[in-house]
């Protein structure tokens, strides 16, 4: 089975366009939270996320755009975007973000989570410290994660010691090994942090065995100008080009 697996599409159609795109032919797509939040087109991007997922999960922003969580939690850019956001979403869009789980074990190979296995809402998994923790919190070999919008693989041996981590580049293959557990994280597709403003994802090849890397570019200016036109924080916009 052939499995897209993304996160962190934050409103922005144009990049989760692009991906599907560049993606091609899949078995499975499997959405790792944080569908809406900061961009101009939350009900397109839920809409075609409904009619294209086999596994979805509910990130932190989602939560923050449906008043499920407060936006206390969130920067004052974050606050006036979630707040737009919400307001935006279809009662059918908003019933279906609620139904969802921030962390999913999908089948006895992986679980998918938004944040991390230990908080799947809010802890960013960014060191080997975090990591190690976190493989505590699941049992199968592999887990996805999204939230940091920064791609990473955390590698550890069967007991969830001897974490070490590893940076993706675009189009790196990773082997899966039988001895080892693993923490992915494929990137962000609508607002990437790693300084690179393509969109990240990848592709599991659960028959192969492996995970590619992939970066995606696509039509920045149409997303920013959606959200310029609808007075969503000109900082948001401009982050989208550099990549931050």
């Amino acid at each position: 089975m052939r499995v897209l697996v993304l996160a962190d599409i934050h409103a922005n159609l144009a990049a989760l366009e692009a991906v599907l795109g560049a993606a091609g032919e899949v078995d499975s797509v499997w959405c790792l939270g944080d569908t809406v939040g900061y961009g101009p087109q939350p009900n397109e991007c839920v809409a075609l996320m409904r009619e294209r997922q086999q596994a979805m999960l509910v990130g932190n922003h989602d939560l923050g755009c449906l008043g499920s969580i407060s936006l206390s939690n969130f920067n004052r850019d974050a606050r006036i975007a979630n707040e737009w956001n919400g307001s935006q979403l279809t009662e059918e869009n908003r019933e279906f973000l609620l139904s969802l789980s921030p962390m999913q074990q999908v089948n006895d190979t992986v679980t998918l989570a938004h944040g991390s296995p230990r908080d799947p809402v809010w802890e960013y998994l960014l060191d080997t410290v975090g990591a190690t923790y976190s493989f505590d919190h699941f049992s199968t070999p592999i887990c996805f994660v999204g939230h940091t919008h920064q791609p990473v693989i955390f590698t550890a041996d069967m007991l969830g010691d001897h974490c070490t981590a590893t940076i993706p580049t675009d189009n790196l293959v990773l082997k899966l090994q039988p001895d080892k557990r693993y923490i992915i994280n494929a990137g962000g597709v609508g607002q990437p942090r790693d300084g690179d403003a393509r969109s990240g994802w990848a592709i599991y090849d659960d028959e192969q065995q492996t995970v590619t890397f992939h970066r995606t570019t696509y039509n920045i200016r149409r997303t920013q100008t959606l959200m310029l036109e609808h007075g969503l924080p000109n900082i948001l916009a401009a982050r989208l080009s550099f990549g931050m």
